[in-house]
């Protein structure tokens, strides 16, 4: 079974994908019903859920999975829980159910073994394990989830380090393109710009040559400011710094933390992106989701980034309520919002919806701007 865990977790490139599978298998071995993976942000400190596992139907209530404080999170901020006391604790979001008319949706359940996870001090989140009629783990059962849960540590940790090197490489990129724009383009179009006015000075109001050095000049000042716009988009971004992969990953997490709705995030293949195709694919991701916690009623939402066909395509999808999408007011949706960014840069929005089967929506961006 260890040899099996560890061989999942290897080839798990992502957090989601490490969890989850160590989850699984975790369920499998102990004979457990339900399990869930709380995991802390790393920059805001908050708590998200990142896998879960045959959730009864009390907690499948998204609002009851948000990041707010329970019990075991409690313990584990305070340093309580801990690799060496692993412990059944009873369950603080299932307890306003079991002594009251919806015991039914908790399928029996009310306690459950928490796990912490930690890479080496530093301290990432906590596997729930739960069952009916729980019993106290046997000393066996409890090296096993220490080892295991060391295991689903370091996979979490190297997801993230990875996903670190790659962000980091692309904003030392984004910064040498913003200093070689600075140092190159917008110098040359200064000197190119003073050059003329001090030719243009020399010359009486009627000279010939004066038309075509005024328009060189007026090229040379548009020139200057298209080089400084652009470095103020590379440098000034709703992603504070940050490639749009991080940004979404960390929206996503922003997002479950606060409404208990999971995000599959999927980011495959993609490169260098420009700057400002970054920042709009980003706020329109972040309108599909406001439009997901307003309106749609999901449980779960997927939002992937991929290239196809020489294309950027955003996909945020949900399995929500829907709307009619034909004589809809989009504006209502927030989606002529969606729509006019996809314009900006050259892209176009795709909007599917009908009650009761959710919504998705495309955006598909040209890789150059225009292009």
């Amino acid at each position: 079974m260890l040899k099996e865990v560890a061989e999942a977790l290897n080839s798990a490139t992502t957090e989601q994908r490490a969890t989850g599978e160590a989850l699984s298998r975790m369920v499998d071995l102990l004979g457990v019903e339900t399990g869930w993976v709380w995991l802390r942000e790393s920059d805001s400190g908050h708590f998200y859920n990142a896998a879960v596992q045959n959730l009864p139907p009390y907690l499948q209530e998204p609002v009851r999975m948000t990041g707010r404080s329970c019990w075991c999170l409690e313990l584990f901020r305070k340093g309580q829980l801990t690799a060496r006391n692993i412990d059944v604790v009873e369950c603080s979001r299932l307890a306003p159910a079991v002594a009251s008319p919806e015991a039914a949706s908790t399928a029996g359940l009310r306690c459950h073994a928490s796990v912490p996870l930690y890479a080496g001090e530093r301290p990432l989140g906590v596997m729930n394990l739960a069952m009916r009629g729980w019993r106290r783990l046997t000393r066996q059962e409890l090296d096993l989830l220490t080892t295991i849960a060391d295991q689903v540590g370091v996979a979490v940790e190297r997801a993230r380090l990875a996903e670190q090197s790659v962000e980091h490489a692309r904003h030392d990129e984004r910064s040498r393109i913003a200093r070689d724009v600075h140092d190159t383009l917008a110098q040359d179009f200064t000197a190119i710009g003073l050059h003329l006015e001090a030719g243009l000075s020399q010359l009486g109001p009627r000279h010939d040559a004066r038309p075509a050095l005024t328009m060189a000049l007026d090229a040379a000042r548009q020139g200057l400011e298209e080089a400084r716009r652009s470095i103020a988009s590379i440098r000034t971004s709703p992603l504070e710094n940050r490639s749009l992969a991080e940004g979404l990953t960390a929206l996503a997490r922003q997002f479950t933390a606060e409404t208990g709705v999971r995000v599959q995030v999927d980011i495959a293949g993609v490169g260098p992106v420009p700057a400002e195709t970054e920042s709009e694919l980003f706020r329109i991701a972040g309108e599909a989701l406001t439009n997901v916690r307003k309106h749609a009623k999901a449980r779960e939402v997927s939002l992937r980034l991929a290239v196809v066909r020489r294309r950027l395509q955003l996909t945020v999808a949900d399995a929500g309520a829907g709307f009619r999408t034909r004589g809809a007011r989009l504006r209502g949706f927030g989606l002529s919002g969606i729509e006019g960014r996809a314009r900006s840069v050259g892209g176009h929005a795709t909007i599917r919806s009908a009650p009761g089967r959710g919504t998705t929506v495309t955006v598909s961006v040209p890789l150059a701007p225009n292009g």
